[in-house]
């Protein structure tokens, strides 16, 4: 077993789907001296930031900006626009969306936590984790709330538990076909800068992400993206919030600062971030979407070559961000991920929640390349053939094909 003050030779391949590495120049950003916060050369880095999140945002509308990780943000969009008892929507697609209702819970409100009834013939799992959130559901139920007692539906994006990606744009026309007034808030915590995201466009009233993630931060920097109809809900909204407060923030940041300390290392490693995402040096947006595309049909590729189950369901939904993995029936997708970590230097997202032991969760975003993702890949599979579990095929063959066949 290897000790705490030992190293393996080499790179340790972190293919979690966040917190996803951290590039070097990023390292380097966040090594630089610590300014003033309250000093003159803070306010334009503030005012840049806050202009580059905008943009990753697409919204012309206040972003938020909190030393802390998503779930400070998710308790930030609930307790600005919310009142003790409200009645919120929220749909169970996997253990992030369980997680903010179990929050919902905490804080005094009264989640109806909404799902896609029975379980998967195939793998026995939850269907409504291994398919994207169900817009009809949602508008099916508003129709029902006569009497606009549900203020806000919350729904999950990128579902890092399991590698859906939900159609947000149809949440917000099952809203709106309801004719239904409830705010709509959304969590791209994995989603943002890795999987095509539209704040304005889609008519989300907050969106609540990290820095960890597409952005490939450390953890420790989390946003609220705010829409006009989301600022005015505030001023009535009577949850108790100070340190989450938007109204503060909102106004500090018209000059680039903030009422409270931020984050100021971690600030210049979200500048550089944004200059690799969106400066003169960056691929831009479409650019980055499209490459997490790219891998991802690689890695699936893989994975089908495998003979395996895709988490995701539906084809149509499949995360670009990670590919949740079902292991056949009897084998622990625990015990494969700690054989690969142990022999290969590989890290691998584990099942979460109703997931635990049954699949694993292999990430492709951020700083990342063809050949870390062939390594990944290739540590996978030489893991299943030591765990002596048979494969249909040769993933590593597959990638490779898709990776030669779909050039940059």
């Amino acid at each position: 077993m290897l000790k705490l003050d030992q190293h393996p030779t080499g790179r340790h391949f972190l293919q979690i789907p966040g917190p996803s590495p951290v590039p070097d120049r990023i390292l380097r950003a966040m090594s630089l001296p610590t300014i003033d916060h309250r000093g003159p050369e803070f306010g334009p880095l503030g005012l840049k930031l806050i202009a580059g999140l905008q943009q990753v945002f697409k919204t012309r509308h206040p972003v938020a900006i909190y030393p802390a990780s998503g779930t400070g943000a998710w308790e930030a969009a609930l307790v600005n626009t919310l009142s003790p008892g409200d009645a919120v929507l929220m749909y169970e697609g996997g253990q992030f969306a369980t997680l903010w209702q179990k929050m919902a819970l905490r804080l005094g409100l009264r989640p109806e936590f909404l799902s896609l009834p029975g379980t998967c013939a195939e793998t026995g799992l939850p269907l409504s984790w291994r398919r994207g959130v169900q817009a009809d559901l949602i508008a099916q139920r508003l129709r029902a709330d006569a009497g606009h007692a549900i203020k806000a539906v919350c729904v999950v994006h990128n579902e890092t538990s399991t590698g859906v990606t939900s159609d947000i744009a149809a949440v917000r026309r099952a809203i709106t076909a309801a004719q239904h007034p409830a705010l709509l808030i959304v969590d791209t915590i994995s989603g943002l800068a890795s999987a095509d995201y539209r704040h304005d466009e889609w008519g989300v009233d907050v969106t609540v992400s990290g820095s960890q993630k597409g952005l490939m931060l450390p953890p420790g920097i989390s946003f609220n993206a705010l829409s006009p109809r989301a600022l005015e809900a505030a001023r009535s909204a009577k949850l108790p919030r100070s340190f989450w407060a938007w109204d503060e923030i909102v106004e500090m940041n018209k000059t680039g600062y903030w009422p409270y300390t931020p984050s100021t290392n971690l600030l210049y490693g979200l500048h550089e971030a944004l200059e690799m995402v969106l400066g003169p040096d960056g691929q831009g947006l479409d650019a980055t979407f499209a490459r997490h595309q790219r891998w991802a049909a690689g890695v699936r590729a893989a994975v089908n070559a495998w003979g395996l189950p895709i988490q995701c369901a539906d084809a149509a939904v499949h995360s670009p961000v990670l590919t949740g993995v079902v292991t056949p029936v009897g084998v622990d997708a625990d015990a494969l991920r700690r054989l690969i970590h142990t022999r290969f230097d590989l890290s691998l997202g584990t099942g979460l929640g109703k997931l635990k032991g049954r699949m694993f969760r292999m990430g492709h975003l951020g700083d990342s390349n063809d050949l870390t993702l062939l390594a990944m890949v290739a540590g996978v599979e030489m893991g299943l053939k030591l765990a002596g579990i048979a494969t249909r095929g040769s993933g590593v063959q597959a990638a490779m094909d898709h990776f030669s066949a779909h050039a940059a």
